[in-house]
């Protein structure tokens, strides 16, 4: 079976799927796509053997150069189930292929994504800019320096309380401490945390509660209110913070949990002190906390390749 044979089953395999099976058009030109690959990465192989005689370690190469060439693994897992397809539809023709090669072949494993985290000064004039002096404005700057100071997620910050209250059919589930300058959350798993306040979110705190009486409706209790005074739902915060960050012309599609890991990543750098980390964010194992230390490489690396002389990439002639 040379290269040209090895086509014409492929084109038969195709024609299968696209008539018996009834596959779409555009499925069928994926699969096609995917076996063409098969056929390019087997040419060598194929020119003193036939298709038949590829082996699982033909199977394992080929994965491991797509891998090299940048494809992610989601990609390959897809190559590998079409290939395993069209081996078994060969097996049932072909008397000479004794077991599917791509059987017990896997695609690396998935990368787990890195937390998106803003850098230290984009995040600092997020929070920090106000675009005006409005009670929702001073009410947007609150929440968004609270996340930003506290690194809380936006259900618990839509949770929190002006102060702890305990009456018929409610129980606060998060509120601050003036005092003390902590806010004290209810996370998940029901874990409760106290989370230090920095300045900047004091004062922007302070700011808003001067203002809040004005938005007061019904329930005194809420710390942030709608713009109708009833408690703000975290999906308001959503949309509030992504426009706020339109309005400063900012790229990236901020969220507020970006600002929650740009917290994390930004206190261990400052501190590298993951434990410490670990309760601020209220995370049950140390591992959820350990992908920030990928962040911290990861700056500490575009940093080198910045400055150092030898991480420059020489002009080319």
């Amino acid at each position: 079976m040379d290269a040209a044979d090895s086509r014409t089953r492929v084109d038969s395999y195709l024609e299968q799927l696209r008539t018996q099976r009834q596959l779409s058009e555009h499925t069928v030109r994926n699969y096609g796509r995917d076996l063409d690959e098969l056929l390019r990465l087997a040419e060598p192989a194929l020119k003193t053997s036939p298709l038949t005689t590829l082996t699982h370690f033909h199977i394992r190469k080929f994965a491991a150069q797509l891998h090299a060439n940048g494809l992610s693994p989601r990609s390959i897992a897809r190559k590998l189930s079409c290939w395993r397809g069209f081996f078994n539809w060969l097996a049932d023709r072909e008397s000479g292929l004794p077991n599917n090669p791509v059987e017990g072949v896997k695609a690396p494993k998935r990368g787990k994504p890195l937390p998106k985290a803003l850098a230290a000064d984009d995040a600092v004039h997020l929070v920090a800019h106000r675009n005006g002096d409005t009670t929702l404005q001073r009410c947007n700057q609150a929440m968004f320096e609270l996340l930003y100071s506290s690194g809380l997620r936006v259900s618990e910050l839509a949770g929190l309380d002006v102060r702890y209250t305990k009456e018929a059919g409610h129980s606060s589930a998060g509120w601050i401490d003036f005092e003390a300058r902590e806010v004290t959350v209810t996370g998940k798993g029901s874990r409760m945390r106290s989370v230090p306040i920095g300045g900047a979110a004091m004062a922007a705190l302070a700011d808003w509660l001067a203002v809040r009486p004005s938005l007061v409706k019904a329930d005194p209790a809420p710390l942030f209110l709608s713009e109708r005074g009833s408690r703000i739902s975290a999906r308001v915060v959503q949309l509030r913070l992504k426009a706020h960050a339109r309005t400063l012309g900012m790229a990236a599609d901020v969220h507020p949990h970006m600002l929650r890991h740009s917290f994390a990543s930004h206190v261990l750098q400052s501190s590298g002190d993951l434990r410490a980390v670990q309760e601020m964010l209220g995370h049950a194992s140390i591992s959820a906390t350990q992908v920030y230390t990928s962040l911290d490489f990861q700056r500490l690396a575009q940093v080198y390749d910045a400055a150092h002389p030898k991480a420059k990439k020489k002009a080319s002639p």
